[in-house]
């Protein structure tokens, strides 16, 4: 995996360091698919693999671009028409290609990247749609903020790609033959099935 620029050192640098490894895995689950797999919704509630990038993007144009005084360089529509609050920013429309969410994406990370550089994690921020009595903060806390939803979404994404075509995440590589992964998949469905419509475990 290609290592970030550094930025900082220290707290800043770790900080960054954890994120690029989190954005680079989320754009990995991207690898190999179909337009329509990266944008199809996967769960009850539409999540999508494509829906996640965009999400991503905005978030870092926002905390850490609007947020420390730097407006982000890319206009988002969702954002302006405030349709974002309706979910615009969870899922791509049928104009919107992956190469437009990975170019964002990209654009996003640069953004960023020079506001940790320039400010510093003690610049003060201020989230404006957040209540009043806590909107001001620091790049620090929102940068924190940001490792930590890219993070969670990165997971999400794992998954996500594992339920598209068998792929799993980032440990895949360690995660075992085909023959052991069927015999393991095995011995914890028989573990749950100890438990199936109530049935306790142990002697009946």
């Amino acid at each position: 995996m290609k290592q970030p620029p550094t930025v900082g050192t220290g707290v800043a640098s770790d900080l960054h360091r954890y994120l690029q490894q989190a954005r680079e895995g989320l754009l990995s689950a991207l690898d190999g698919l179909t337009e329509y797999d990266v944008r199809r919704p996967m769960t009850p509630s539409a999540t999508n693999l494509l829906g996640l990038i965009k999400h991503v993007a905005g978030l870092e144009l926002g905390y850490l671009g609007d947020c420390v005084g730097r407006p982000s360089p890319v206009q988002l529509p969702w954002v302006d028409d405030e349709s974002i609050w309706d979910s615009a920013d969870m899922w791509a429309t049928a104009q919107e290609t992956r190469n437009d969410m990975v170019a964002l994406y990209h654009a996003a990370w640069k953004h960023s990247d020079q506001s940790i550089d320039q400010l510093g994690l003690d610049a003060p921020a201020q989230v404006s749609w957040w209540p009043e009595e806590r909107r001001h903060t620091t790049l620090g806390s929102l940068l924190v903020r940001v490792v930590v939803e890219t993070a969670q979404h990165a997971g999400h994404a794992d998954i996500l790609r594992e339920m598209t075509d068998g792929r799993a995440g980032r440990d895949r590589e360690g995660a075992g033959e085909d023959a052991w992964r069927s015999r393991h998949l095995e011995r914890v469905q028989q573990a749950a099935d100890k438990y199936r419509q109530g049935r306790p475990f142990g002697p009946s």
